[in-house]
């Protein structure tokens, strides 16, 4: 009897386990605020900007994100397959249209920076383990 209950008490784990390292199915996109507060906590790490810059940056990145999740929403909203080159060409509008108004805030070595090194470390990371790609 022992052994079925510590069988089952495994078994229940693993179970918990594997799904929770699936992501369980409940991912919940951060809203543009929280998104806002990572970039805020990055842009002060680096640069150590006065309070003026550091709120005119926050105010770009909480339109861009905004607008993203936007656009996002009305791609979406089309219906069937999403056009994966309007989403792309659309991402890199607003993209560009952020890094104009953020030029104004930050210095050139600032912005090389900014480019360079911390929008990389941003990106969503796609849990590509192994270096390979997906295949059978």
């Amino acid at each position: 009897m022992k052994k079925q209950i510590l069988a089952a008490a495994v078994a229940a784990f693993f179970s918990v386990t594997v799904a929770n390292a699936q992501g369980g199915g409940n991912f919940q996109r951060r809203t543009p605020e929280e998104r806002v507060k990572v970039v805020h906590d990055k842009l002060d790490s680096a640069f150590k900007l006065d309070a003026a810059k550091l709120k005119q940056a926050d105010d770009i990145f909480l339109t861009f994100y905004k607008d993203q999740d936007k656009k996002m929403e009305e791609l979406r909203a089309g219906g069937g397959q999403m056009d994966r080159d309007a989403m792309m060409a659309a991402r890199q509008k607003l993209t560009e249209e952020r890094d104009t108004k953020l030029k104004a805030v930050l210095t050139e070595a600032q912005m090389k920076t900014w480019k360079d090194e911390i929008e990389p470390s941003m990106r969503p990371q796609r849990g590509n383990r192994g270096g390979g790609g997906g295949g059978n």
